[in-house]
């Protein structure tokens, strides 16, 4: 068990958290928290890491004395190759948010689209628009049973192929492009998983709008749900659900 002093003994199992300012954030101390209040001797230490430097930092792992870590929304396409092994759902979206190391291999999965499809499912959200094809709208595709979903992106070929990449049948595409009046107002909630600079084509926005993206990020959506003045959740507004999904992925 922890001391009151948080220190940390040679039995403690120690997880990185991985990002360009993970300093800055309130993950480490979030799950630390959690970690206090199982009794668990554990803790996670931020790691700033640039990206020139995540390649060293993460194959290194296998020699260093962290147990695994949990990757910030920045770098989570970019660790993939580095892995010895990954999950089905790593595979075939391409990215990975938490490193586990066994036998010094690094095995990669993913828990924050999870716990982000926990959220929409507590919000009674059932009907989602998605903007943007890439491995964050891959991954929670793969996890949209109970949901109906409809995809936007800028590029109808794209889109279909993507939509024929997920598996998704008779999927609902959409094109959304400069000059358009877009209403987006019916769906329960839009998940921009988009590289766009701009949304300002979106004339009207739901209750419940969502990227991955943190607040050192650029992000169109909160852009524009400022100027609509409606609610934007940020990877970091997340961060609490995230840590409780990040806790239990660790502890299984």
């Amino acid at each position: 068990m922890m001391n009151n002093a948080n220190q940390i003994s040679r039995s403690t199992k120690l997880y990185g958290y991985i990002g360009e300012s993970a300093g800055s954030s309130r993950f480490s101390a979030v799950i630390n928290k959690i970690f206090k209040e199982n009794a668990d001797d554990a803790m996670m230490i931020p790691m700033n890491i640039r990206e020139d430097d995540l390649y060293f930092t993460v194959s290194n792992m296998r020699e260093s004395h962290l147990s695994g870590a949990v990757i910030s929304s920045e770098y989570t396409q970019s660790v993939v190759e580095i892995l010895d092994e990954a999950s089905q759902l790593v595979k075939r979206s391409g990215m990975c948010d938490i490193i586990y190391k066994e036998e010094k291999k690094l095995r990669g999965d993913l828990f924050s689209v999870r716990a982000l499809s926990e959220q929409l499912k507590d919000l009674f959200a059932s009907k989602i628009a998605i903007i943007g094809i890439n491995p964050y709208a891959k991954a929670f595709s793969f996890l949209a049973c109970g949901f109906n979903v409809s995809y936007f992106h800028d590029n109808l070929e794209d889109l279909m192929a993507f939509t024929e990449d997920v598996e998704v049948r008779d999927a609902d595409l959409n094109r959304l492009a400069k000059g358009m009046n877009v209403d987006l107002s019916a769906y329960d909630a839009v998940l921009d998983f988009s590289d766009m600079n701009s949304l300002e084509m979106i004339e009207k926005l739901p209750k419940h709008n969502f990227d991955m993206k943190n607040e050192k990020q650029f992000s169109a959506l909160k852009q524009r749900a400022n100027e609509l003045n409606v609610s934007y959740t940020s990877y970091d507004k997340f961060i609490d659900r995230l840590c409780e999904a990040g806790y239990r992925a660790i502890k299984k």
